[in-house]
């Protein structure tokens, strides 16, 4: 469900005031594109420097995922945006956050951001998900879509991203950047590498070459061929369901490279 998108200025006055006594007085705010999950996304240049504004408001059944967000934050590792803070006011949960100044990532094979990429998640996978912080679990959220038996190959305490696509990858100097965590999870950390492949095949990569990249990753190096066979299944009935409500080019596309994707892990067992 996309979000209209405001300016910083149409927030109301109180919002902007708390804003305001966590930065000093802002001075120009620019709306920023991409993503469809905030009411307000605004770069602020403040007396304190810059900050990257996303809020949106508190009564948005989305609101919770944003909370989500928050809580995870202290726990990610450097390759993370760092959260500066995080106000519920006036109607409206807004986080302010560093600035990262970079580009999406380019995941085309042969691109140099590809190992960039890799030594970003290669950081990630070493994280343990907090214990403090009410967070989804891998195994509630592949329950609808794993085959019978198999759910308990999606355990582990890892904290996962899951959600690899292009957007919510920042390129900044030698650096790649995960951003928008609205969907941290506990669980294996094989999956991540996961879901990065399928990313990587909607870049135009082989099928052969995603899976090769994901084993680049100890973690799915050494899962058991069952439990990527279970991911492939999953993979590939959460997509179908995704494509089959919304059936946009790019969705039934994803669908498509879930389904090659699962044979290719299914003939591994």
């Amino acid at each position: 469900m996309s979000i209209s998108r405001i300016p910083f200025e149409h927030l109301p006055a109180e919002a902007r005031r708390s804003v305001a006594d966590k930065t000093g007085a802002v001075h120009q705010a620019a709306t920023v594109s991409g993503g469809m999950n905030s009411g307000v996304a605004s770069v602020l240049d403040t007396d304190s420097g810059s900050v990257f504004l996303k809020g949106i408001p508190a009564d948005h059944p989305q609101v919770s995922a944003q909370r989500r967000e928050a809580a995870v934050a202290p726990h990610l590792p450097p390759s993370c945006p760092r959260l500066y803070w995080h106000l519920e006011v006036n109607g409206w949960s807004l986080l302010g956050y560093e600035v990262i100044d970079g580009r999406h990532a380019d995941y085309t094979p042969g691109s140099s951001d590809l190992p960039l990429v890799e030594a970003a998640l290669t950081e990630l996978q070493a994280i343990t998900a907090p214990a403090d912080v009410q967070i989804k679990d891998a195994m509630h959220r592949w329950a609808e879509y794993a085959p019978p038996g198999t759910l308990q190959h999606f355990t582990g305490n890892a904290l996962l991203h899951t959600d690899f696509a292009p957007d919510n990858v920042l390129i900044t100097g030698d650096r790649a950047r995960f951003v928008d965590w609205a969907w941290p999870t506990r669980g294996a950390a094989w999956i991540d590498p996961g879901t990065l492949a399928l990313r990587l095949m909607n870049a135009d990569h082989p099928v052969e070459a995603a899976v090769a990249f994901a084993n680049r990753f100890p973690s799915w190096r050494n899962a058991a061929p069952e439990a990527l066979a279970a991911f492939g299944a999953a993979t590939a009935a959460l997509w179908r369901e995704i494509a089959e409500e919304d059936g946009t080019p790019w969705k039934l596309a994803m669908a498509e490279r879930a389904t090659t994707l699962a044979h290719v892990l299914n003939g591994v067992v």
